[in-house]
């Protein structure tokens, strides 16, 4: 079905009920990804993402840009993704261009070289969609799918990609055990998503901040807690202030791990 019929057809691309519709019904993370590749729920950033793959920065004028919705990347098989890493939204020439999250920009080589040395990624740098890159037991993936304006979505924008994210965390679920939120937008995103996807989670809302630690209890549907962890983003005034270290993004991704794997089933 693709939204052109009559009464009972799926909701088209461009139409916001879209991605609830279909985040809601899929079955993996291989069929996750393809449909949100199609997405073209929010005007504004449909229009942002292919403006910018048309004109290009100088420096990459010879790319063919990706100029779609970017779609988490990790193991598409749930069983080794035991971590999940959420940062903001893709870059305008980072994943924009290359068509893979984190990956070709400053945020992207730094998260990297994190994830690497904490044995989670094959490589330390994240160039490009064919640069051989592996991710072991982590996928990265974001709240908002499409590059926005300023690198700042709308709260709409948020909540109308938001069942993309909770479908995929739902997924991941029966092995997840540990998601880190890169910043304070995607730890205020990740919430109510993991409250969609099944777990129990606190009421206030925990705040944010770099260290920020939350356990999410064991549900019905969920039969193992879940650990939440907070760091600052990897963005350019984050590392070129300082704010944010290599050791300090290393700290938070090795303490994720170690919390994923000792963490067994039903705890």
């Amino acid at each position: 079905m693709d939204g052109t019929g009559g009464a009972g057809a799926a909701p088209a691309a461009d139409e916001p009920a879209f991605v609830a519709h279909h985040a809601s019904r899929c079955a993996g993370l291989d069929e996750l990804d393809g449909l949100v590749v199609r997405c073209r729920a929010c005007p504004r950033l449909v229009a942002w993402r292919e403006e910018t793959a048309r004109v290009k920065r100088a420096a990459f004028r010879d790319w063919e840009y990706w100029g779609r919705p970017v779609a988490g990347f990790g193991p598409a098989d749930a069983a080794v993704a035991v971590v999940a890493v959420v940062g903001l939204a893709p870059a305008a020439h980072g994943g924009n261009r290359t068509g893979r999250m984190f990956t070709g920009d400053a945020a992207g080589d730094f998260l990297s070289a994190a994830l690497y040395e904490v044995g989670l990624a094959s490589r330390p740098e994240s160039v490009h969609a064919g640069d051989g890159l592996a991710l072991h037991g982590v996928r990265l993936t974001a709240p908002v799918h499409c590059a926005p304006p300023q690198n700042r979505p709308t709260p709409g924008e948020r909540d109308t990609c938001r069942p993309w994210l909770a479908a995929e965390l739902r997924l991941l679920g029966p092995h997840l055990r540990a998601v880190v939120a890169l910043g304070g937008f995607a730890w205020q995103a990740v919430l109510p998503a993991l409250r969609e996807a099944g777990w129990q989670t606190p009421r206030p809302r925990p705040a944010f901040g770099h260290g920020a630690h939350v356990v999410l209890p064991a549900t019905a549907p969920r039969r193992q807690s879940l650990h939440l962890l907070g760091s600052y983003h990897p963005s350019r005034h984050n590392t070129f202030t300082g704010r944010l270290t290599s050791a300090m993004l290393v700290d938070v991704l090795r303490l994720a791990r170690g919390l994923a794997e000792a963490t067994p089933p039903g705890s």
